[in-house]
């Protein structure tokens, strides 16, 4: 598909190389993107190490998401933790209080996956407006903060890889602002974005299909599949509106916010754009 990278046992695992630019494109290899890596196959570590030259790994999981499970050790990566939200975070935002129930759920691999999804839903906390949050909180800047860092500090002929669980939200973040501070403009942007869906087509179908039966809302069809897999519009239209909101647009958030302003963005564009 589009931009995949072959990493066996890696969902949603593609890059930002080969993107047009203005007359120049992106460089291949080196800016990956994926979801969670604890199911990856011995091969794809070795393509990492060998293939790519692997420099950082950065998770921007929850701290329980990667302690639950750990990224894998590529021998030559950094691996760098950058929590874009944290359990205490998606908490705070519950109008009723916390639910321990709710905790419980998250926290237990074996929990009921479908009694998590009607909790987290009825509270309130599964919305379009949650970008917003992770790019606005202090605790998400400064993960996007560190996480510019690791692409200023990137070696020439090294890659760097980003995740959360599926690769799709805090990810996606990532790469929006990744591409803007390269150049791009927003019809790549949301190609990019939207690219999930068509990775993850199977597993959205299957959903779709299995929870048919019960009835549900079309609000509340459309917040499970995000739960489990797709993306939305709306949700980056929304994160952009914020920006605009806050910061007069992308470039002021990247600028006040992370610290990238366009000496960053000079370096960057050097670092990761060719002819």
């Amino acid at each position: 598909m589009e931009q995949a990278i072959a990493l066996k046992g890696v969902g949603n695992a593609r890059q930002l190389g080969g993107y047009r630019i203005g007359n120049r494109r992106v460089r291949d290899g080196v800016l990956l993107r994926t979801a969670a890596l604890d199911r990856i196959a011995p091969e794809a570590v070795e393509a990492l190490q060998r293939q790519y030259r692997l420099q950082t790994v950065v998770d921007l999981r929850m701290s329980v998401e990667s302690d639950r499970l750990p990224d894998p050790v590529i021998p030559g990566a950094q691996n760098l933790r950058l929590p874009v939200i944290e359990m205490e975070d998606m908490l705070a935002t519950l109008p009723g209080g916390v639910d321990p129930k709710l905790t419980a759920l998250f926290e237990d691999p074996n929990g009921d996956r479908m009694a998590l999804f009607n909790m987290a839903y009825e509270s309130g906390f599964l919305n379009d407006q949650i970008y917003v949050g992770f790019l606005l909180e202090e605790r998400g800047r400064a993960a996007y903060r560190a996480f510019f860092q690791a692409l200023l500090g990137l070696d020439e002929g090294r890659a760097i890889l980003w995740h959360c669980t599926d690769g799709k939200d805090r990810t996606g973040c990532a790469a929006m602002l990744t591409l803007f501070a390269l150049g791009a403009d927003r019809e790549t942007v949301y190609h990019d974005y939207l690219l999930t869906n068509a990775f993850n087509a199977r597993m959205i179908e299957a959903v779709r299909q299995r929870v048919a039966p019960l009835g549900f809302s079309e609000d509340k069809l459309n917040a499970l599949l995000i739960m489990t897999g797709a993306v939305a519009r709306g949700y980056m239209d929304n994160a952009l509106d914020a920006l605009e909101r806050e910061f007069g647009g992308v470039e002021g958030y990247l600028s006040e916010a992370l610290g990238v302003g366009d000496e960053e963005k000079a370096c960057l564009r050097r670092k990761f754009l060719t002819e």
